[in-house]
């Protein structure tokens, strides 16, 4: 019997020495740091998935309230029948507040467009409190199909508005027109002015940009000569803006610590096609005057949306600048979804550009790098205008890649999309090309590509478990198990892990 023992006592011993003369040890699963971030919102009171663009904002007190128009198209056209409203007191933990505003109750709008639209807050004479209102665009049945502004108001910043019963500004009205949706995305500019009164401005237009001042009511044009009578090019204006305009205006200025305006007016807007991010300054202070002059663009063509449509506002004592793109699964500029950065100005007032990000101002970014110390990065390219260039789903990946930049090589680990309940699981989004995420292709290859279809789950999601090398973290794909991403010879692919130490990787925070 003894002999038996030592026997197996001295197998287990060879059998130890063994793997430890292999250098390596079975991989357990492990779990390492996720990070939030962008988009902000893309869900609905039970937390499913949900669409919005052309976001706009509105600050009351300690709360801001952001606005999308629903996006629930399938394929690729506008097909959005109503407005969303979220809330926060953070600008990280959203509140779904609901439908604030259904085409289906605007007599003289269009079931599928609720373009974009501001709110505004204004206290009320008659009724002694805070009113709401809500400015909008949509297709105008009453109008020959041109597109019109409208306005409904409501009692609370959550709605429901209800629509006034006819456009405040109809698309026929502006004669000078150069198609008919020239009338869309009208934003809203309430001071008092150096003069002690208070000014009610609204703003709107496609390829051309429209200004008036409202009355008190806020929801009627203001006559100027007060003969009874709205006169385009009087009450109404066109206004010189800068050739590169195309869409979305945003007024703005900037409020100090008491809520006071000062400094120029600026002009945020799309450029060109597709669509850039830009600014321009009033040369001046008369707003129905005066013109803008382009000062710079500010964010590149999305990686994922083929439109974009900011808001500017200040919250939390900084100024914040709020966006769509494309980047939840199956988006694209017709399913589109709201995300923000912060917005910095120098010390002449200029603004900053920008990147549109995957992790936003709250979100953690890393970088992946092998334990032979190669940093993964993504291939350098600049989004396209031509829209045949997208879906992105073959962008190379890989180390030491010609022309790659810092931002090429920065990542936003996310809970894995396969499986939002294993903690286990990651997907790894570009910092700087959001929505774009690293993709089993093929079997064995790997690249950057969207989620184009919402079916990309799972091979854009691995397991995370202990390095291969015995240090580190190795990734194992979920699509093909077994087999691990390995970064070798300035290639990301999909290898059994044999060269360890190029199948284990190094996570780690930029600061």
């Amino acid at each position: 019997m003894k002999k038996w023992i030592v026997l197996f006592l001295a197998l287990a011993l060879a059998l130890s020495l063994a793997a430890c003369a292999g250098g390596k040890k079975e991989p357990q699963p492990t779990e390492i740091p996720k990070s939030a971030g962008n988009p902000i919102a893309g869900f609905d009171g039970d937390g499913n998935l949900t669409y919005g663009g052309d976001p706009s904002t509105l600050v009351v007190g300690d709360t801001l309230y952001l606005y999308v128009g629903h996006d629930v198209a399938t394929n690729e056209a506008y097909n959005i029948p109503e407005y969303l409203c979220y809330s926060t007191k953070d600008l990280q933990s959203w509140t779904y507040e609901g439908v604030v505003l259904n085409m289906k109750d605007v007599s003289w709008g269009t079931a599928d467009a609720a373009w974009a639209g501001q709110c505004a807050r204004h206290y009320d004479e008659a009724s002694g409190k805070d009113k709401y209102y809500f400015y909008f665009c949509s297709w105008d049945k009453t109008d020959s199909g041109k597109q019109s502004i409208g306005v409904a108001v409501s009692d609370s910043p959550t709605g429901p508005f209800v629509d006034i019963g006819a456009p405040i500004v109809k698309g026929s009205f502006t004669t000078d027109q150069t198609s008919d949706w020239n009338d869309i995305d009208p934003t809203v500019w309430i001071e008092t002015g150096e003069d002690g009164q208070e000014h009610r401005y609204l703003c709107w237009g496609n390829g051309k940009v429209y200004i008036c001042e409202l009355n008190e009511d806020m929801i009627s044009v203001k006559d100027y000569n007060g003969d009874g009578k709205i006169t385009f090019g009087k009450d109404v204006k066109s206004k010189i803006v800068p050739d590169s305009y195309t869409e979305a205006p945003w007024l703005y200025r900037r409020t100090d610590e008491n809520g006071q305006a000062y400094g120029p007016y600026y002009l945020f807007y799309a450029l060109g096609w597709r669509e850039n991010m830009a600014y321009a300054i009033l040369e001046g202070d008369n707003l129905m005057e005066d013109i803008f002059v382009m000062e710079d663009r500010l964010m590149a063509p999305s990686a994922t949306s083929n439109t974009n449509h900011m808001a500017v506002f200040d919250f939390l004592g900084k100024t914040w600048f709020i966006y769509h793109n494309g980047s939840l699964p199956h988006g694209s500029g017709f399913r589109r979804v709201a995300c923000i950065e912060e917005l910095h100005f120098d010390d002449r007032g200029l603004v900053a550009a920008m990147e549109e990000t995957a992790a936003g101002p709250f979100g953690t970014v890393s970088t992946i790098t092998s334990l032979k110390g190669d940093v993964l990065q993504h291939a350098h390219f600049a989004n396209s205008m031509a829209d045949d260039a997208y879906p992105y789903t073959d962008i190379a990946l890989g180390s030491g890649l010609d022309g790659a930049v810092e931002l090429d090589g920065q990542w936003v680990i996310r809970q894995g999309k396969q499986d939002a309940s294993d903690a286990t699981l990651v997907s790894i989004e570009s910092q700087n090309k959001a929505g774009l995420y690293v993709t089993v292709s093929g079997g064995t290859k790997a690249v950057l590509a969207q989620d184009h279809d919402g079916k990309q789950a799972e091979v854009q999601t691995f397991r995370t478990l202990t390095g291969l090398a015995g240090e580190g973290v190795s990734f194992e794909s979920v699509s093909n198990p077994g087999l691990y991403l390995t970064l070798l010879d300035g290639q990301l692919t999909l290898t059994d892990g044999q060269d360890a130490q190029a199948a284990s990787f190094t996570v780690a925070t930029v600061e």
